[in-house]
């Protein structure tokens, strides 16, 4: 049996990946934000992470990555920071008025764009695709944290 590698799972993620981000991003940037952000902007709405290095593991980003987008969220009137009383080289990061007030319409957005991109789909589907992906998640950071090189000395 020969094998059409357009046709494996992990190409097609990734076709559905970018079409989603594509369908976001689009939705999201007359709101003022980019699907980059997203991580980012439900952390810090839900209380998740407040330091940048908090931001950063749970958006599963290295540092620099996320240094650059606090920087332009900054410069956009998303975020702003606070100097840490504990830590003088850090600082807490919360979202701006304007944000918190825009956040709502585009989580409003983005399910709608997911209820669109499922059409078809019953609740059952939506469900076990959903179970799959989660599983198929947690498979791939077991297999990158197992190809981490080791850090002992």
């Amino acid at each position: 049996m020969s094998e059409d590698v357009l046709s494996t799972p992990g190409h097609l993620i990734s076709l559905a990946a970018r079409g989603f981000a594509r369908l976001s991003e689009s939705r999201l940037k007359p709101l003022g934000f980019g699907v980059g952000q997203l991580p980012v902007l439900v952390a810090l709405q839900n209380g998740k992470a407040s330091t940048q290095r908090d931001l950063a593991r749970f958006a599963k980003v290295e540092q620099p990555p996320m240094a650059q987008m606090l920087a332009r969220m900054e410069r956009n009137g998303l975020i702003e920071r606070t100097p840490d009383p504990a830590d003088g080289r850090s600082s807490h990061i919360m979202l701006t008025e304007a944000a918190r007030t825009r956040m709502p319409e585009a989580i409003a957005t983005l399910f709608q764009g997911n209820r669109e991109a499922l059409n078809g789909f019953t609740n059952a589907e939506e469900e076990q695709l959903v179970a799959l992906l989660v599983r198929l998640i947690a498979n791939l950071d077991q297999i990158a944290s197992a190809d981490l090189p080791s850090r002992d000395p």
